[in-house]
């Protein structure tokens, strides 16, 4: 079975973004020795425009094989005239209204996400699947969730938008690693409790 990571930035107070959703604020703490962490550690969650621009486009996957993003994630590529983000992965976006994707690459789940995960968890295969966001989705397939890497930046927001966009319900998770950046960011590393 594969796992689904949840693999997301957040501010100190828990928010993946400001209440439009932008988290451009966080770029600014992305020194040389984070950076450097993202090329060893998880070259394939980084976009493939940014893989080339910071050149480890070559480099092979790591972690990952598949994303799956909402629809906000994939409108801030699209925006830059980016029909296939995470090229170097196959694609799936959630969204109830993009009726038809924009490129070959990318797969649209329009109904029954939860059903969709299940099925390419099922899969057989040595990678696992990147849960880039946004809080809508992620709220929506908490339950399926096996693994958090929370990407925690030195920031406070105040308000923004939270990790998971969904009505109260406790789930645990067992804490598996931190790691701690001269920058005052954190990489904490949960499993599902089961």
């Amino acid at each position: 079975m594969r796992k689904l990571t949840y693999y997301i930035a957040c501010s100190l107070d828990g928010f993946i973004g400001d209440p439009s959703g932008d988290a451009t604020a966080m770029m600014q703490l992305l020194d040389e020795e984070f950076l450097d962490f993202l090329r060893t550690e998880y070259p394939d969650a980084v976009p493939t425009q940014g893989r080339r621009a910071l050149g480890f486009d070559d480099l092979p996957n790591k972690r990952f094989d598949t994303i799956i993003q909402g629809r906000g994630s994939y409108d801030l590529a699209l925006k830059e005239g980016i029909t296939s983000p995470y090229a170097h992965l196959r694609e799936y976006v959630a969204s109830r209204s993009l009726e038809k994707s924009p490129d070959p690459n990318v797969e649209i789940i329009a109904d029954d996400l939860v059903g969709k995960v299940r099925e390419l968890k099922a899969e057989d295969g040595a990678f696992g699947i990147y849960l880039c966001g946004g809080s809508q989705v992620a709220g929506e397939l908490v339950d399926e969730i096996d693994e958090l890497v929370i990407k925690t930046y030195p920031l406070v927001y105040g308000a923004g938008m939270p990790m998971f966009g969904s009505g109260f319900a406790i789930s645990e998770f067992t804490l598996g690693s931190v790691r701690t950046f001269g920058n005052g960011a954190l990489v904490r590393t949960y499993s599902r409790k089961r």
